[in-house]
């Protein structure tokens, strides 16, 4: 048996060293290219093709040599301006291509189009702003003045398509959540983690700088004032005082002094449907907010006139 496996054995390898030796076959094959551009000048955006299927025939050791791609240099795709197109037929290869195949003989390009994405590099100026949510400031606290960035504006580097996605802007954090100080930080900038093998920043940092205020939370009694109610209009219950609650600007809390405020219970500004009436303040200064009353609503009585 193991006589007849060496026999069967040495007969196989005879066999196909013979068959490789022969010419006239045919085969297809994942042929390597390289697309060659400026590249300081552009940039693709996506991966570039690196392979395209063709068909050739010829001696059966280089086939299986391509077939298996064992020391095969890449054909070159020289494009002059690769922005302008973002494709070129296989077609305009086929004869340079064939030269460079030699023994073998191109029978057919398989793949008739090579697509690429290459952009030309451009500068631009972006504005950046900052990336601010609503846990940004601490509770009750506000902007008290505009948020300064030094500089407003940065260049960035990179292919046209990749800055169009930022459109104009750059945002960046300001690495603090619930602020209830004045703040003055410089600001590493930093870009999306989607851009950072296409686009190049000039600048590192910025300045960012804006103040904040207080909002404090305050209340008082009000006396109630009625206006315009009929003889055999009354209130079903009457409080002696109305509460009202508020939240002021702690830079306006001394001008708080100079208001005499009541609770206006007008007739006219009733709701007919239920017969009741809503409170108001007068005056209403403009830093107050957030103005609620205790009670916010009461019930007319009407007696038989």
């Amino acid at each position: 048996m193991k006589v007849a496996a060496l026999c069967f054995l040495a007969a196989a390898t005879f066999w196909v060293l013979n068959a490789l030796n022969k010419d006239n076959y045919n085969t297809v094959v994942d042929y390597p290219i390289e697309i060659v551009f400026d590249e300081t000048e552009f940039m693709p955006v996506e991966n570039l093709p690196n392979r395209i299927k063709i068909e050739i025939n010829g001696n059966g050791w280089d086939l299986l040599r391509k077939y298996f791609k064992i020391n095969e240099s890449p054909f070159l795709i020289e494009i002059n301006n690769p922005s302008t197109k973002d494709y070129i037929l296989t077609s305009e290869l086929r004869r340079t291509l064939a030269e460079n195949l030699t023994p073998s003989v191109l029978v057919s390009m398989v793949t008739d189009t090579v697509k690429f994405k290459i952009d030309k590099i451009v500068t631009r100026k972006v504005k950046i702003e900052t990336d601010t949510t609503s846990t940004t400031l601490a509770q009750n606290f506000k902007l008290a003045s505009p948020i300064n960035i030094d500089p407003p504006f940065v260049n960035i580097t990179g292919p046209t398509s990749v800055l169009q996605e930022l459109d104009g802007v750059l945002k960046v954090t300001l690495g603090e959540d619930k602020i209830n100080k004045d703040f003055n930080k410089l600001i590493p900038l930093t870009l999306p983690s989607a851009y950072t093998e296409f686009l190049t920043l000039e600048e590192e940092s910025v300045q960012v700088k804006f103040e904040v205020f207080q909002m404090l939370e305050g209340n008082k009694r009000l006396k109630i004032k009625m206006i315009n109610f009929p003889k055999n209009v009354s209130l079903a219950q009457e409080p002696s005082n109305i509460i009202m609650s508020y939240f002021i600007d702690e830079r306006k809390v001394a001008e708080l002094s100079e208001f005499e405020f009541e609770a206006i219970l007008n007739y006219n500004n009733r709701d007919r449907e239920d017969s009741t009436i809503f409170v108001e303040v007068k005056p209403k200064p403009s830093f107050l907010e957030k103005i609620k009353f205790e009670p916010e609503v009461l019930k007319l009585k009407y007696d038989n006139p």
